[in-house]
């Protein structure tokens, strides 16, 4: 059956299909890099293994269309119905695949090459259709490019701009990844009826239609079941119940129970148990304080726990808390205030929902500094956080600290993650530190846990008074102890980490068993 010319009116439609389905191409992208941060770290590298990649499958998608351009009509619509069908379950069962296998790294990188692919094919295939049944010179079929490309980008904008503002906040990945498939197969079933429906024998368009519309049903009862789904599949990643679940703009934010041993999860990494964090809050928070410590800054902590140990000093009458996430906030009043006693609530701390990297950069009055600073953040998983652990970074906060001052960093393992550890030593000595104490404890949970105690001065681990209470860990005893380190992980010298060479994120990923290679 020979094409007909498309109409203006059918051409008309079609360059919004082919905005919609850009919208969906680019929001599956964005839902793999969202997953990757959330299950792999997210690094630069995933991220631009994903980009790179999808670039790739683009160019390949486009060569394996020109067999297909000999019946473009019935190609396109198949393309753009597994598309959507693939596209749309990507998320969930990479998720699922993390969930079972421990390592979604090849689903991932499968996802991205099919998707890439089906995504590469569409305008070899639309460029046909839109030509079809005319005689093209040069200048026809560069204005037909020209019109489809912008069709295209202002898709691949309109995705760009729905999947942070209004997918992930309110859908979630999987959610948000199946309503774009759903939208992506919508479109190809409109333009089936209404644009292409004459141009292909009633056999094919009775097949394709069926076929659109069976993949509706598939997509819209998994998108029904989907927090069953999504449910059963997170609680396979941890060991206990999950009491609290909930996807912020920044991070995953989960809270496990089991018993009286609640857990706190952000992006899946375990960020405290009950059983044990006070070993580790008053070792990250103690060090600092003195008899004059009145004003004290927290980087992070937005569990609340660094706060609740501070307020127990009388000596200690305001505390500036700088978190990004307004949803943490709003857990750590709300699901964990029995852990944190309420201390983000209490009067005499102000909790500043602002980036830390951005809010350090303006130089403090002198009047305005701070006794104390606690640096409680996530370990440097990507290179997000590990800007907050950069040489530039501490030179900033620095800034921020009384001349008497003191800071303690969180530094993550000095046994299991030894390369972390000296790197924020040796990146804490570099920003300006006269003095860096490196110190460790062991916390059940997390294992052997370590410290680096800064000042601008020469002032030592000293156990401060502490009338208002009687500490359950720390004492002077174990301060004096922490400082001993074993031969197998002492804390070297390295490179400072940087935002030119953000070295601790690699530091992170190998781990112990590389550690030093």
């Amino acid at each position: 059956m020979s094409a007909v010319v498309l109409s203006p009116a059918r051409r008309f439609l079609l360059l919004v299909s082919v905005s919609v389905c850009a919208a969906s191409g680019l929001v599956y992208e964005l839902a793999l890099i969202s997953l990757s941060a959330v299950l792999a770290g997210g690094s630069v590298v995933e991220t631009s293994l994903i980009v790179a990649g999808f670039v790739a499958a683009l160019g390949l998608g486009a060569l394996a269309a020109k067999p297909l351009l000999t019946r473009a009509e019935v190609a396109f619509l198949s393309v753009e119905a597994l598309l959507g069908l693939v596209g749309g379950l990507s998320a969930l069962v990479l998720y699922w695949a993390f969930a079972v296998v421990g390592n979604s790294l090849a689903v991932l990188g499968g996802a991205t090459l099919v998707i890439g692919m089906l995504v590469g094919a569409e305008l070899p295939l639309l460029m046909t259709l839109f030509q079809r049944g005319k005689l093209v010179d040069a200048t026809t079929s560069g204005s037909v490019l020209a019109t489809l490309n912008a069709a295209d980008y202002l898709g691949a904008l309109i995705g760009g701009v729905a999947w942070p503002f209004v997918l992930l906040p309110f859908l979630g990945v999987v959610r948000g990844t199946l309503a774009a498939g759903l939208l992506n197969v919508c479109a190809a079933l409109v333009i089936a009826v209404l644009v292409l429906r004459s141009d292909v024998l009633r056999r094919q368009f009775a097949t394709i239609a069926s076929g659109l519309c069976a993949i509706v049903v598939v997509l819209v009862s998994v998108l029904v079941a989907s927090d069953g789904l999504v449910t059963s599949a997170r609680q396979r990643l941890y060991a206990f119940p999950i009491v609290y679940f909930h996807q912020s703009k920044y991070q995953e934010i989960v809270v496990t129970q089991w018993g009286k041993d609640r857990r706190l999860f952000l992006n899946g990494g375990l960020q405290y148990s009950t059983r044990d964090e006070y070993r580790y809050t008053e070792s990250l928070t103690y060090p600092v304080v003195d008899a004059s410590t009145s004003r004290v800054l927290i980087i992070g902590g937005g569990d609340g726990l660094a706060a609740r140990e501070l307020l127990k000093f009388p000596q200690v009458k305001h505390i500036t808390q700088v978190e990004l996430d307004p949803d943490m906030v709003a857990v750590a009043n709300s699901v964990l205030r029995d852990d944190n006693a309420g201390a983000l609530d209490d009067p005499r701390v102000t909790v500043l929902l602002r980036d830390a990297f951005t809010w350090v950069r303006t130089p403090p009055l002198p009047q305005d500094r701070f006794d104390a600073i606690v640096v409680d953040l996530p370990d440097p998983d990507n290179e997000i956080i590990g800007r907050l652990y950069s040489q530039e970074f501490y030179s900033m906060l620095l800034k921020h600290l009384a001349p008497g001052g003191a800071m303690t960093v969180q530094s993550g393992s000095a046994f299991t993650t030894p390369d972390v550890f000296s790197r924020v030593y040796s990146t804490l000595l570099a920003s300006g530190c006269a003095s860096v104490v490196p110190y460790h404890v062991h916390v059940p949970t997390f294992g052997d846990w370590g410290f680096n105690f800064c000042t601008l001065t020469s002032r030592g681990l000293v156990m401060p008074k502490t009338p208002a209470h009687t500490p359950r860990f720390v004492d002077q005893g174990v301060l004096d102890a922490a400082r001993v380190f074993g031969a197998d992980n002492k804390p070297r010298l390295l490179p400072a980490n940087t935002l030119d060479r953000p070295l601790i994120v690699a530091d992170r990923r190998r781990g112990y068993r590389q550690a030093g290679e």
